[in-house]
């Protein structure tokens, strides 16, 4: 047997980016569609598995309960003034 060359696509797939504004992380957040909150959770519950398996949210604040949560995507220094106005602790 002959050795096995390493295919075109792998090669190029090492290649990297040439502008850094690709790779900018995004961080996701929930929020409850009725009081705006961000102080949502999933429902642990057994029925998940014999409704197939759909996730339902609460909300800690308004009680709210449903699967229609929003969701946000934010860049970094939106994250991090995020967790400024909620008054976390940043390591």
């Amino acid at each position: 047997m002959g050795k096995l060359a390493t295919p075109d696509w792998i090669l190029k797939g090492k290649e990297k980016p040439k502008t850094k504004k690709t790779a900018e992380k995004t961080f996701k957040i929930r929020e409850c569609p009725k009081c705006k909150s961000y102080d949502v959770g999933v429902v642990l519950s057994g029925s998940d598995s014999e409704e197939g398996g759909g996730k339902e949210w609460e909300c800690h604040k308004c009680k709210w309960n449903g699967r229609d949560i929003k969701e946000k995507e934010l860049t970094e220094d939106e994250f991090m003034k995020y967790l400024d106005e909620k008054g976390e602790e940043v390591a």
